[in-house]
């Protein structure tokens, strides 16, 4: 499920959720709707390319993941993982969940 908050008048993020709740992906904060809207769009795109997820473990050795877009700059991160496999079917539930979401209209 995919889910647009509005942040501020002028702020957006996305949160990409689970089917149970539990967000997969919180993106960085875009300018405007229609910025957010264009990366949206090209999700369905980026899931092709292995080179996107990029897989770090943070101070307390908790695994997560974030997504970049073609030009190499982050667009979301993951929740964090207790385990390496944990985090790699995060990657892949969030594959399928992006696999699903509705072709855009008008783009």
């Amino acid at each position: 499920m995919l889910k647009i908050i509005k942040e501020s008048d002028t702020k957006y993020t996305f949160s990409l959720q689970s089917e149970s709740g539990q967000a997969l992906l919180t993106s960085i904060p875009f300018n405007n709707r229609e910025e957010i809207n264009k990366t949206i769009a090209n999700l369905k795109v980026l899931i092709g390319q292995s080179s996107v997820f990029e897989r770090k473990t943070d101070y307390n050795g908790k695994f997560l993941f974030t997504l970049k877009n073609s030009e190499g700059k982050i667009i979301g991160s993951s929740m964090l993982y207790s385990s390496e496999a944990g985090m790699e079917n995060g990657i892949k539930n969030l594959k399928t969940s992006i696999s699903l979401l509705p072709d855009p209209i008008g783009l």
